[in-house]
């Protein structure tokens, strides 16, 4: 039953890519008011002087494609009527001015994420990042991790099964909990999953998530995720 509710919505989404010609991303299709709905933040990791991984031939940087997926995420769900917002719209970090060393710059980058998503009482944390596992160049695909905050594990169960129907079919992945280091993922008081969309140190794959069509993908089955888990009453 899960599985034929997925495929509906996704088969939904799909059409919605395909009428973006007629009407603009930025307007809802459905009306809702938003004041009821949930908001989710979307988060693209890294920016500013940290650009995070980087393809092998050093061409792809995590910070930009993070970027370009967020956006694409976010008007798929904006014109499906949710409540959403960006910790970062451009290639530019969270930081504060007075951060002068790049450490000092991504530790205050990561505080004021935090503080971002928990300041808005956001209900669901998106935060989008690529993978990279140089020593083993041939690992690829996309994989899920949650946090501890109720809803987390039931969320990524459900972007990763999405994930593994439209991007890993063949190399399934199985989500886990977060590591008590990642930061963000421990300080943020609300549902939250981190998605690891590919890995930069494949070659194969890191040409693939610079490409316009496999961002769509990736958008398409993340957002899937995302509304079948508000439809499954997200508790």
């Amino acid at each position: 039953m899960k599985n034929a509710k997925f495929l509906c919505i996704l088969a939904a989404l799909t059409l919605v890519w395909q009428c973006t010609g007629c009407v603009p991303l930025h307007r809802a299709v459905f009306s809702m008011n938003h004041a009821e709905l949930p908001l989710v933040i979307l988060d693209a990791g890294h920016g500013g002087a940290d650009g995070g991984a980087v393809s092998r031939d050093s061409a792809v940087t995590e910070s930009a494609v993070n970027l370009q997926i967020v956006r694409r995420l976010a008007s798929l769900l904006r014109f499906c009527g949710q409540n959403v917002s960006l910790t970062r719209t451009d290639e530019g970090d969270l930081s504060s001015p007075y951060a002068a060393t790049i450490r000092e710059q991504k530790v205050s980058d990561l505080k004021n994420r935090a503080a971002v998503v928990n300041d808005a009482g956001a209900s669901v944390l998106l935060s989008i990042h690529q993978n990279s596992l140089p020593s083993h160049p041939q690992v690829h695909g996309a994989q899920v991790f949650y946090g501890t905050v109720t809803g987390s594990a039931q969320l990524a169960q459900g972007v990763q099964a999405a994930l593994n129907q439209t991007i890993n079919p063949t190399n399934e992945k199985v989500c886990k909990a977060i590591g008590a280091d990642i930061y963000l993922m421990k300080e943020v008081r609300c549902t939250a999953v981190l998605v690891e969309c590919g890995f930069l140190s494949n070659d194969i794959e890191a040409h693939k998530l610079c490409s316009e069509e496999h961002q769509k993908q990736l958008a398409l089955a993340i957002a899937a995720g995302y509304l079948q888990y508000t439809s499954e009453g997200s508790s």
